[in-house]
């Protein structure tokens, strides 16, 4: 029988954990009933000493145990974690048939019940980022199974890249850092691979690409802009690599204008318009969007029927929301004004904390002062290989709608 630490907490953090919310935060923790190391399992209970579930416990993190199973009968051993990736893998093999499969998000964080950590499969390689100590601790165990369970069913996996190349996982107390996980086991390090989404090849970079190298969560969105973007002139903004351009050119538009403030961005738009065949549809131009917008405005420019606006997340903490309001609304606002009555416009936030509600009313608000009604098309969010779970909120995040201007 298990013998873990014992980590009481208090009445708020009780009713989080028994609505399924996998998060105990340091100030929620009343007393500790044992020892551990940063890392460890430890059974959060309630005040009485009723278990409530098992986690990974961090000093060095405001959210002092992520929990990973309410089930009192676990037993957190090989056979444990194989289940787990067995689901995880069973589950996109679901929601993302065919060629969808082998460019996906194989494992989303918590929704998946592995806190912290995100694994992109593009094609041959999969590409992790730990965020949490725990999984951190365990990755030299639940990493190769990964890789076993894919190889098993047939999927030509050729290895593992880390990018944990980013601030947060400070907070953990982890170092940064990125590289092929076990190199010695993988025979081609080469770190640019091709994917296909929506019948549209391209290069993916997963060393020096944002984040994990692409980013998957808007491939049905992308679909739903091709259904409509046939004859149109299109203004695509921040384009990153070109997806939303090149699924509109796929969609017939006679035009696609693809905007992104990063050199490497556009030069990479550039190479995937020429690999599908849309070099003379689409046109990389490497500005500043809030710049060219503006711009735009003053020169009361018609020239473009359809905008899409697909932005960095302005806001990553509760405390710049108002100022990620702003932004959205300032792109969004410019946006219908460029417009012709008639015209479409594609616009989401990929923040967490810009929730529905705020951006539902910012776009509210930039509707009225552009003297335009908007009628929705479409109203979207992740693609499924991103679950959104009901009980954490924290894993819905992107918002996406297509307006037409009227």
């Amino acid at each position: 029988m298990r013998n873990y630490t014992k980590i009481y907490i208090t009445s708020k953090g009780e009713r989080a954990a028994r609505s399924g919310h996998p998060w105990v935060y340091a100030d929620e923790i009343t007393n500790i009933e044992g020892t551990y190391a940063n890392g460890d399992l430890v059974d959060v209970v309630t005040n009485k000493g009723k278990y409530l579930g098992t986690g990974f416990i961090n000093d060095n993190s405001k959210i002092k145990v992520r929990i990973i199973s309410t089930n009192t009968n676990d037993k957190f051993d090989t056979a444990f974690w194989q289940r787990r990736l067995q689901y995880a893998v069973d589950y996109r093999r679901t929601v993302m048939p065919g060629d969808d499969f082998k460019c996906c998000r194989l494992i989303f964080g918590e929704a998946d019940m592995f806190p912290g950590l995100t694994v992109d499969r593009f094609n041959d390689i999969l590409v992790t980022q730990t965020l949490s100590l725990g999984i951190e601790l365990r990755k030299e165990e639940i990493f190769p199974m990964l890789i076993q369970i894919l190889r098993s069913s047939g999927e030509n996996i050729r290895g593992i890249y880390e990018r944990n190349d980013v601030k947060i996982r400070e907070l953990e107390g982890m170092a940064e850092n990125r590289g092929w996980f076990m190199p010695e086991t993988v025979e081609d390090k080469n770190t640019v691979t091709e994917i296909i989404e929506n019948s549209i090849r391209y290069s993916v970079d997963v060393e020096n690409g944002q984040k994990t190298g692409f980013f998957l969560d808007q491939k049905y969105n992308r679909q739903a802009v091709a259904r409509i973007a046939k004859g149109k002139h299109v203004l695509d903004c921040f384009t990153h690599t070109g997806a939303f351009a090149l699924n509109a050119a796929a969609g017939g538009a006679a035009s696609v204008t693809a905007v992104d403030v990063s050199a490497e961005a556009v030069r990479m738009t550039g190479i995937n318009a020429e690999k599908n065949g849309f070099k003379d549809v689409v046109k990389p131009l490497e500005a500043n969007v809030f710049d060219l917008l503006t711009k735009l405005a003053e020169e009361k420019s018609h020239a473009y029927d359809f905008i899409i606006l697909d932005p960095p997340a302005f806001t990553k903490s509760g405390s710049t929301v108002k100022n990620a309001i702003r932004g959205y609304k300032e792109i969004n606002l410019k946006a219908m004004k460029l417009l012709p009555r008639g015209g479409y416009l594609a616009t989401c936030s990929c923040s967490h904390f810009m929730k529905e509600e705020y951006f539902v009313q910012m776009l509210k608000d930039a509707a009225r002062d552009a003297s335009v009604s908007l009628r929705q098309i479409e109203a979207r969010q992740q693609a499924p290989d991103h679950p959104v779970l009901w009980n954490v909120p924290e894993t819905y995040y992107l918002k996406f709608y297509i307006f037409q201007v009227v």
